[in-house]
């Protein structure tokens, strides 16, 4: 049974498994690797489980200690969440908060606004990883993390949009000059692409008509990169028609290295959203900046130079 006196233990526990080690556990916790090991050990003994596999050069969770972690994280979320509410609406946020985000996207638009907000909120701590594979937030211990496009129904998660890319077809000027200029989605589906995907064959690419009806194609792959700069750049040299988002475009499209395609049939945007782990009070730092990143996000993901039928 755990006792009342054992949220230290929790807080060590919880460190080592977010740091990797004791050692790393112990530096940010501003205690000795001997006084974090310690009280890992009387939380084992208090459980009467062992949490985490140990050997010479590493150590992991076991299968009751992922359970347990999982636990504390969420009683660790609640006890900050009844902390700010009783300590009013706090409008200067402090402590740790872990971000994932998709590497572009993240470094165009989410970084500018999360660098302004450490610079104005001396006491929040950022850890941001860009990385576009989708992270366990529980299991990495992520507080918030941005995903373009449609969410899987995880349990214990809460998402909030933040806004949508909006989408352009395109081509250089030079592979349409020796392919010529699709008039519709039938002859857009027979052009060798630059498609984005992982694997055999890339995403298809989703428009609505004029009654608001979804249509999808899926354009022969010219080329398949799982980057949208790279795809940004081969669709630049002629290397085949694309469809990207427009803030990544707009530079190309205003100096004439691409050509926006318009068709009766809208591109489908893309939603971008935000998503956290589960709990009854969301900590204030978590909720603030989810709400700046509500409020000025958006506008990032315009395209002035970009008109759509």
């Amino acid at each position: 049974m755990i006792r009342a006196d054992s949220l230290g233990g929790i807080a060590a526990f919880v460190q080592a498994v977010q740091s990797g080690n004791f050692s790393s556990a112990a530096e940010r916790l501003h205690l000795s690797r001997s006084a974090v090991g310690k009280a890992v050990a009387r939380l084992e003994e208090q459980l009467g489980v062992q949490l985490f596999q140990r050997t010479t050069r590493s150590q992991k969770l076991t299968a009751e200690g992922e359970l347990f972690y999982q636990r504390c994280l969420r009683i660790l979320a609640e006890l900050e969440g009844a902390e700010d509410e009783l300590g009013g609406d706090r409008q200067s946020p402090r402590g740790r908060l872990r971000l994932s985000m998709p590497v572009l996207l993240g470094r165009r638009c989410l970084a500018p606004i999360l660098l302004e907000q450490a610079e104005r909120w001396p006491d929040l701590q950022l850890e941001l990883s860009f990385s576009d594979r989708k992270v366990d937030l529980l299991e990495e211990g992520i507080d918030l993390a941005i995903r373009s496009g449609s969410l899987d129904d995880t349990p214990g998660l809460r998402s909030r949009s933040l806004g949508r890319h909006l989408m352009v077809v395109c081509a250089a000027p030079a592979w349409l000059a020796r392919h010529g200029t699709p008039q519709s989605l039938d002859e857009l589906a027979q052009q060798p692409a630059v498609l984005y995907g992982r694997g055999a064959q890339g995403a298809s690419w989703a428009f609505q008509d004029t009654t608001g009806k979804l249509l999808e194609i899926r354009p022969p792959a010219r080329l398949l990169l799982d980057d949208l700069e790279a795809m940004l750049q081969a669709a630049c040299r002629g290397l085949g028609v694309t469809r990207l988002p427009s803030w990544l475009v707009e530079a190309a499209l205003r100096e004439g290295e691409l050509v926006a395609l318009t068709f009766a049939e809208r591109a489908q945007p893309i939603e971008i959203q935000a998503i956290w782990p589960a709990m009854r009070q969301l900590p204030s730092r978590v909720r603030l900046v989810l709400d700046e990143l509500v409020e000025r996000l958006p506008p990032l993901l315009g395209g002035a130079a970009v008109s759509q039928p």
